[in-house]
């Protein structure tokens, strides 16, 4: 399958001053990040907040500029693209917000939320405008009478059924799920998952789907990153990372995720500390204050990403002390 979305060392530093206004310093948000997704795949990027996975999301969309780093859509540099060339790619990029509450304009009818991107990108011709929106509301599960309503008369799965029919508008072939369903209701969040999958098999689009509910990436994901402090730190296939973690930090994520099972009484793992600031990151590799595992070597040199076995990459220097001693 062809590459839809490659990124490569994307990096970005916010400068901000200090309180005195003399010094300035960087927040490091994302810091050597690289992946690759593959046409009609889903990559699962998970970590805790703060750890850049949004970033991540709006840097692919050029909302923000990176400070380093490559994003090909399609083998093409879109970080090296004049605007008005990024404006005749948009429609290939989309995104589904994580608040429904706030994504949708209150003013305009559902009917003109979903004729906008139509009439921007020029879609269709504006006379099958009317066919278009009917069949886009149809995908999602709504009916054409919700069309002359306003957003404040939908519930929030809903809204976010509306969200997700102005992001396949403009037939994308990417669309970025930035927490689509942290804002709804348990119950509800299995339709708009459902809905997220059937409409990936019907229209052949890749997705990143950023969550903070592991199960959901499970459910949803091919491939799964796990993001730490602005770095990538173990990605692979979402069974194998699932079933087999490497990176301490995996582990510890996996172990603190919740079960349906009140009598189950597995041992849970808890990490120590909090999360440093991304002003000042540890040097070595930035988790190592926080693992009951580190040794001298992760003080002072940073782990780059290594495969384990074949999709299968781990940024830790256990790897090769394991390895080492198996040898």
């Amino acid at each position: 399958m062809n590459k839809i979305i490659e990124v490569k060392d994307l990096t970005k530093h916010f400068k901000v001053a200090s309180k005195l206004g003399t010094k300035v310093e960087y927040v490091k948000a994302v810091n050597g990040v690289s992946f690759d997704i593959l046409e009609g795949q889903t990559l699962g990027l998970v970590g805790e907040s703060g750890c850049g996975k949004s970033t991540t999301g709006r840097l692919i969309l050029r909302l923000i500029k990176p400070t380093s780093g490559d994003l090909f859509l399609e083998g093409k540099n879109i970080n090296q693209i004049s605007d008005k060339e990024l404006r005749s790619i948009r429609k290939d990029i989309q995104v589904v917000f994580q608040n429904p509450y706030s994504a949708l304009d209150p003013k305009m009818t559902i009917a003109d939320i979903l004729s906008e991107p139509l009439s921007i990108h020029k879609v269709v011709h504006k006379y099958q405008y009317e066919k278009e929106v009917k069949r886009l509301i149809h995908l999602v599960g709504l009916s054409e009478r919700d069309l002359r309503k306003f957003p404040h008369e939908f519930s929030g799965g809903q809204r976010q059924r509306i969200g997700i029919a102005r992001a396949i508008a403009t037939k994308p072939k990417f669309i970025i799920c930035d927490e689509p369903v942290s804002a709804l209701d348990v119950s509800v969040q299995s339709q708009i998952l459902n809905l997220l999958t059937d409409l990936q098999s019907e229209l052949k689009v890749s997705y990143l789907f950023i969550a903070h509910g592991l199960n959901v990436i499970r459910h949803m994901s091919k491939k799964v990153g796990v993001m730490y402090l602005g770095k990538i730190v173990e990605i692979g296939d979402v069974e194998d990372i699932y079933s087999n973690p490497q990176h301490p930090y995996t582990k510890i994520l996996l172990s603190s995720a919740p079960i349906a099972d009140p009598f189950n009484d597995r041992d849970r793992q808890f990490v120590k500390g909090e999360v440093p600031s991304p002003i000042n990151t540890p040097s070595g590799c930035a988790y190592h204050p926080r693992c009951e595992q580190a040794m001298e070597i992760c003080k002072i040199k940073t782990p780059f990403l290594k495969s384990k076995d074949r999709e299968h990459k781990v940024a830790c220097h256990l790897l090769d002390f394991n390895e080492m001693i198996r040898g």
